[in-house]
């Protein structure tokens, strides 16, 4: 049998414990308190779509308000389910993701959103300072946010 097995350029290579390369597991933590973000961003999404009229009946709908939250959910999904360290997360750590297809697919959707990452970062910073902005002028009586139906 053929040795497959790829040892370390150095000896001294002390792994991603120690300067600089912890860098790279901090990252990763990261990554960790970014997802419950998205959940509550999630929860924010679905309360805009339930309205209240005079009579205190509540009704599903959409307004602009709520397409500015769902464009913010997405991007910064695709930012945070893109980026390398989610890779790692879901596939990274295996030796042969052929015998894991969900695992295999989910890798290959984070690498497709990965492609797109830096473009992903610029877009959603500058949605979640719209976003912020909307719900802003909104909250003040400056914007009237239009129910689209």
């Amino acid at each position: 049998p053929i040795n497959c097995a790829v040892g370390e350029p150095r000896s001294s290579y002390l792994g991603e414990k120690f300067f600089p390369l912890i860098f790279q597991n901090i990252h990763r933590y990261f990554l960790y308190l970014a997802i419950p973000f998205l959940v509550i961003l999630a929860g924010d999404l679905w309360n805009a779509m339930w309205f209240t009229d005079a009579a205190g009946h509540t009704q599903f709908g959409v307004g602009v308000g709520t397409l500015v939250l769902a464009v913010n959910l997405a991007l910064l999904s695709s930012y945070t389910f893109g980026c390398h360290s989610f890779r790692h997360l879901v596939g990274g750590i295996l030796d042969r993701l052929s015998d894991r297809p969900v695992r295999r697919k989910a890798y290959d959707c984070a690498t497709c959103l990965n492609g797109l990452h830096e473009k992903f970062a610029w877009s959603s910073l500058v949605m979640v300072g719209f976003a912020d902005l909307y719900i802003r002028m909104c909250s003040m009586g400056v914007w009237h946010d239009w129910r689209l139906f």
